[in-house]
This record gives C-alpha cells, structure tokens and sequence, in this order.
C-alpha cells in the first residue's frame, strides 16, 4: 500500500518527521515493515552524500595539515574551529525561521575552508614567533594581534558578498537563501570565536605535548640507571 501527501507552509524534512512519529506508534503485523519513498527517499540519500562529503573533506584537510606542520596534535586544534562555526549557522537560520536543508549543509562545507583558513593564519604565525624564542603565550597575543586585520577583510568580503543571497530577492531566490544566511551567521560566530578559543586550545595541546615529552624524556633517562642498580662503583657486584 503506497501512502502519498503534499506539503504546504511547512519544509519537507519537518513533515517528515512528523509523519514518522505517528508511523512508529502503530504496531505492524509480522511481515509487514514500512519504507520511505518520493522526495522524503531522495532527500534523505542527499543528505547522507553531503555528510559524508563533509567527512572527507575535513579528513584531507586534517592529512594535508599534518603533512604541512609536522605534528599531529597542532592540526587538532585549528580543526577545532570547524564546530565553532556551526553555533552562529543554528543561530542564524533559527533566527530568520529558516531550516537545515541542501542548501543550508553547503554552505556549512563552504564554512570549514573559511574558518580553517583563518585558524592557519593564527596558528602558523604563532608558531613562527615561538620559534624566534618567544613563549607560546606572547606569541598567540602577538599573532592575534598581527592576523586579526587580514581574518577581519576575509570576513567582511565574505559577508558582502553574501548578502544579496541572503535576502533572498528575486525569481528562485528563496531556494539559495539558506546558503547566504548560514555563511553570514557561521563566519560571524567563528571569527570571534577562533581569537579566543583556538588560541586556549593550542595553548593546551602545547602544554600536554611538552608535559608528555618531559614524562617520556624521564623515563628514558631512568631505564640505564635502574639496570645498572646492582652494579658498585668499582664495578664489582653487590650481590
């Protein structure tokens, strides 16, 4: 039996859901199960195509900053920053009543490459300045300090060029404005997120990388002298 319905006022994904609330409360007869079908079946495969887009995105992006710091640890933090963007998306379509949709997850995809960009600024200039022999903490003060002005131009580019798209004006307009609204509302919390947050996260990862290389540092300057224990100074046994 094939059950079908039009949607009005309401997105597709909120119907849906919905709708499978109520199907869940019925009890089924044995043999009998229930599938998705129509537009409900080709969003969802949409939606599961653009997760795992986003999954190999920030995978490559995660291997590519390995391969350019020489650490492991250092890219955890400037991808730490890729989550910071999702606070100022939510905000922004719960705001404009808008909803999570295709158009909406692409620009979260568009995000990762913004937000990342401006963590790599901050980052590798710190990391430069301690090398000069700064502490690490003057050095992020300083690189927040020094990046702020060339994060802040790529933000307000990328805000004015998203606007007209977020105001949704214009024959089909409405389907790209999700697209604009979540760019604007996810570079906003992220820029003045990642100048506070990710310098306290690298600040701690470096604190954790140099507590364990002083740990195992010790540990290796122990084993000699534990195997030499029953050895005398003249080189007779105590034993």
């Amino acid at each position: 039996m094939t059950v079908g319905a039009n949607i009005e006022g309401r997105s597709l994904g909120e119907v849906s859901q919905d709708a499978m609330r109520r199907i869940r409360q019925i009890p089924f007869p044995d043999g009998y199960a229930m599938s998705q079908g129509g537009e409900t079946e080709s969003q969802n495969e949409v939606f599961g195509n653009i997760f795992l887009a986003l999954g190999v995105a920030v995978l490559l992006m995660y291997l590519i900053l390995v391969m350019q710091f020489g650490s492991f640890l250092d890219p955890m933090a400037i991808l730490m920053s890729l989550p910071l963007s999702l606070v100022g998306v939510m905000l922004a379509l719960a705001v404009t009543g808008l909803t999570i949709n295709i158009m909406s997850l692409i620009g979260v995809i568009l995000l990762m490459g913004i937000v990342a960009k401006n963590a790599i600024l901050l980052i590798d200039f710190a990391k430069w300045s301690h090398e000069k022999g700064q502490s690490i903490r003057d050095a992020l003060i300083e690189a927040g300090a020094i990046r702020l002005r060339p994060i802040l131009m790529t933000t307000f580019a990328l805000i004015a060029g998203m606007i007209p798209v977020a105001l949704g004006r214009g024959e089909g307009a409405q389907f790209r404005q999700p697209l604009g609204v979540a760019v604007i509302g996810g570079v906003l919390t992220s820029t003045l997120l990642t100048l506070l947050v990710i310098p306290t996260v690298y600040e701690i990862f470096y604190d954790w990388r140099e507590g364990l290389a002083r740990w195992f540092g010790r540990s290796r300057h122990s084993a000699p002298v534990a195997a030499g224990a029953g050895v005398t100074p003249g080189g007779d046994r105590r034993d």
